[in-house]
């Protein structure tokens, strides 16, 4: 059986020998399920509450009259979308042992786990469809981009100052932060800071390193923060209390080897193919908006620059 790739219709088909090598060198992960670990959701999604005591405690003389306290109940869906990937091989992996067809299926399947993963971040920090890169109607507004999250600009301020910022802005409405997911560039803003004296103030992000805590806080560097143009650099908050996401369900790897499964025009037999096929659904939600905050480049729209703030 020839392992050399085979071109029908301009299409270059992937070699038997190199497929596993491809698919393991897929780059790919998630900062959001580093922050917040999965839980399972329902096939047809589930309501998450967000309760809120509206007011403070009251003392009550004796025989006092008592007042309202208030309580507020917010319902969140959670509603897990199909997401899937697949590609075409020749058909010659009918004829390869199948020591060799499970090696191919696992790589496949290691390779689908971290595009996954790529794309959990790219659709629930920024609302896109990962393939197209464009927001997604099925997503709407549940994602980091697009929730009401609050938002701290960095402009003239450093990377330090802008993350002060934004956990100010965060614990100033009495939430809690539990991590933060940080772009490269922010990660880098901060390995540059040092002391008057001149020593590094984070010597441990230096060189690119991702160590997984900062000044004892829980971090990601990942690029999906800052993907598809958001201006986005870090996002903090409340990951574990404040955001749900999990998978409602994994569908085993499919084989096809009739018919046109990615509407490309071309019949898989007509051109001595079959097609190897992932699916999932996932779901997530932002519970809570005022519990995140992201920093974003440059500074805020909504303020005129070069006026005096008093005027």
């Amino acid at each position: 059986m020839p392992t050399a790739s085979t071109t029908q219709n301009g299409q270059k088909l992937f070699p038997e020998v190199l497929i596993p090598k491809l698919m393991q060198l897929t780059r790919g992960k998630s900062a959001i399920a580093q922050l917040c670990g999965a839980e399972p959701i329902p096939f047809n999604g589930q309501t998450e509450f967000v309760f809120s005591l509206d007011n403070e405690i009251d003392i009550v003389a004796e025989n006092g009259e008592k007042s309202h306290g208030g309580f507020t109940i917010e319902p969140k869906k959670v509603i897990p979308l199909k997401v899937e990937y697949g590609a075409r091989i020749s058909d010659e992996f009918d004829y390869a042992t199948e020591e060799a067809k499970i090696e191919y299926l696992r790589a496949f399947s290691d390779g689908f786990a971290k595009k996954l993963a790529r794309g959990i971040d790219l659709m629930g920090f920024h609302g896109v469809n990962p393939r197209t890169g464009s927001a997604a109607a099925l997503i709407g507004n549940n994602c980091f981009d697009k929730a009401g999250v609050q938002v701290v600009y960095q402009g003239t301020q450093n990377a330090d100052e802008a993350m002060e910022a934004a956990i100010e802005a965060i614990q100033g409405g009495e939430c809690d932060v539990s991590g933060a997911a940080f772009a490269p560039a922010f990660r880098s803003g901060l390995a540059k800071l040092t002391t008057p004296q001149g020593a590094k103030m984070y010597p441990e992000l230096a060189w690119g390193n991702a160590p997984g805590t900062v000044n004892g806080l829980p971090v990601q560097v990942n690029s999906t923060v800052s993907a598809n143009k958001s201006g986005d650099l870090a996002i903090v908050g409340d990951f574990e209390t404040y955001f749900r996401w999990g998978f409602a369900k994994q569908i085993p790897l499919e084989i096809i080897r009739y018919g046109d499964p990615d509407n490309t025009g071309k019949d898989l037999k007509g051109h001595n193919q079959i097609y190897i096929r992932a699916e999932a659904f996932v779901g997530w939600a932002v519970l809570d908006p005022a519990s995140f905050a992201i920093v974003k480049t440059g500074t805020d729209p909504n303020v005129k620059t070069g006026t005096d703030p008093n005027v």
